[in-house]
């Protein structure tokens, strides 16, 4: 591998306004010297955009970041910021996200996931980045039965619309890397949580029906499994990433795969009980709630389990929070942003 001394540099991210891409941008900001990132985030209102806009707040005042609100899939959008600033790195984290919205607004996901990869790989092709890494997902594993997942593991039966449109963004990067020479790194995310992270993912419809007094449904009768990753330890995996890129295979080809996972999955029944306690334990609940069992919904997995042995070799990390503490500090967030009057940092 390649080691990439960040000092100066400039870094492009796109999906800055993201829960990953925001916190990413502010600890490269604050360990860094000299470090200019450009962001870029389109703001749209999948989910709450006021969530999206409070990310963005902690850099108005800081002199090197500088923001553009654009669509990566908008033509010649890229090719401009790219012959402006010349990024060194690229961080791609700009993604249309979720399982089940996917069924219903297919097109937004060709639009974002597929087209706008592809603007930022040819954009990386006609102005060299020293790499580029990109967010893929552990929903690729679709209907592997392999646990831990691997990531030499086939991952070619993909049961959603979303991790049909990550896994073809491997396959892009890989012809791309092999094609022009560009070294590029998958981050296969498994379920990343904690402080200011998104309102559609589970643990966070599962904190507002709580807080609502409303009954928890849990899907596969609560038993499915999640490979829990705290926010923290999924920005530190990205941060050591991004400051060594692949060098060519015996294939002359520079890309590589990673899981950024905790390694220890969690039933979803176990997870509800654990954040039940935090919000207890915050005032944010007078007592437990009801927890409704249903079957198997389509498009979801039974297991996700990250075998993460290659990203301990290659860059002495382990994803270690454990589950408790990451929602303590997820509940004690909720009730400062929801509940109390400050809303300008995460």
């Amino acid at each position: 591998m390649k080691d990439i001394d960040l000092t100066g540099k400039t870094v492009l991210i796109t999906g800055v306004g993201g829960f990953i891409g925001a916190h990413l941008a502010s600890c490269l900001l604050e360990t860094v010297p000299g470090i200019v990132i450009v962001g870029l985030d389109n703001v749209n209102d999948y989910y709450d955009v006021s969530l999206k806009e409070y990310r963005l707040r902690r850099f108005d005042a800081q002199k090197r970041f500088i923001f553009f609100r654009g669509d990566i899939a908008d033509d010649g959008l890229l090719e401009k910021l790219f012959a402006q600033y010349r990024p060194h790195v690229v961080v791609h984290l700009a993604a249309q996200a979720g399982v089940r919205y996917s069924i219903t607004h297919p097109d937004a996901y060709i639009s974002t996931n597929l087209v706008g990869f592809y603007r930022v790989l040819e954009a990386c092709r006609h102005c060299p980045v020293e790499h580029l890494v990109y967010a893929s997902s552990s929903s690729v594993y679709g209907l592997n039965e392999n646990v831990p997942y691997g990531t030499q593991d086939k991952t070619d039966r993909p049961v959603s619309l979303y991790a049909a449109t990550k896994k073809s963004n491997e396959l892009m990067a890989h012809a791309y890397s092999k094609l022009y020479d560009i070294p590029c790194t998958g981050l296969r995310f498994f379920t990343v949580y904690g402080p200011a992270g998104r309102p559609d993912m589970a643990y966070f419809s599962f904190t507002d029906k709580m807080i609502r007094g409303e009954p928890v449904q849990l899907f596969h009768y609560g038993d499915m499994k999640r490979d829990f990753t705290y926010i923290d330890d999924a920005v530190e995996s990205v941060m050591r990433i991004l400051r060594r890129a692949p060098e060519p295979d015996a294939n002359q080809v520079s890309s590589r795969i990673y899981n950024i996972g905790n390694q220890h999955p969690e039933t979803l029944l176990d997870f509800v009980n654990t954040l039940e306690i935090c919000l207890l334990q915050e005032g944010l609940i007078s007592q437990p709630v009801e927890k409704q069992l249903l079957p198997m919904q389509p498009g979801d997995v039974y297991q996700t389990y990250a075998d993460v042995s290659d990203l301990v070799r290659d860059f002495g990390f382990r994803p270690s929070t454990s589950l408790k503490t990451g929602l303590q500090r997820f509940a004690a967030w909720y009730r400062t942003y929801y509940f109390g009057s400050e809303r300008t940092t995460i």
